[in-house]
């Protein structure tokens, strides 16, 4: 089913191939989850145009996961989504700290495509240590996108 209402942008990192005969694009629920990747890393200020887009948790990195810290993380991760993703309707935002002593905390956000009601399971690897220990196992975690069932 083709939905070009939901956008379709290029690839980040932007990837140019002879082949395609010019740069990859992303499409439809793709793009919505490589627009997420993208608003949770950048740093608010880092885009000249749009200053304020981005997600700051950044200034976390050096904290203690406590609860509070996790409501400031979770928050910061929902306003960041509320304002600057509006194909989704977030359901919620939970944290996996269960890897944490390892430096990595996993950003589960579930959401709601508004358009056609189909519900994915983003998650994100957040870091608070240096990604120094990349090809080791059980190494740095990647974004991933699964879609739910529809609970009606």
């Amino acid at each position: 089913m083709n939905k070009p209402f939901l956008g379709r942008g290029w690839s980040f990192p932007p990837t140019f191939t002879r082949g395609l005969g010019g740069v990859e694009m992303l499409e439809e629920e793709a793009d919505i989850a490589s627009s997420l990747e993208i608003l949770l890393t950048t740093m608010p200020g880092e885009r000249v145009m749009f200053p304020d887009y981005g997600c700051n948790t950044e200034e976390l990195v050096f904290e203690s996961m406590d609860t509070t810290t996790k409501t400031l993380m979770a928050d910061k991760i929902e306003s960041a989504i509320l304002y600057y993703e509006p194909r989704i309707e977030l359901e919620k935002v939970r944290l996996d700290t269960s890897r944490e002593l390892e430096g990595v905390i996993l950003i589960e956000a579930i959401y709601r495509v508004r358009t056609t009601n189909s519900r994915f399971n983003f998650v994100f690897p957040f870091y608070k240590q240096e990604g120094t220990d990349i090809n080791q196992p059980g190494g740095p975690a990647e974004a991933t996108l699964t879609p739910l069932p529809d609970l009606r």
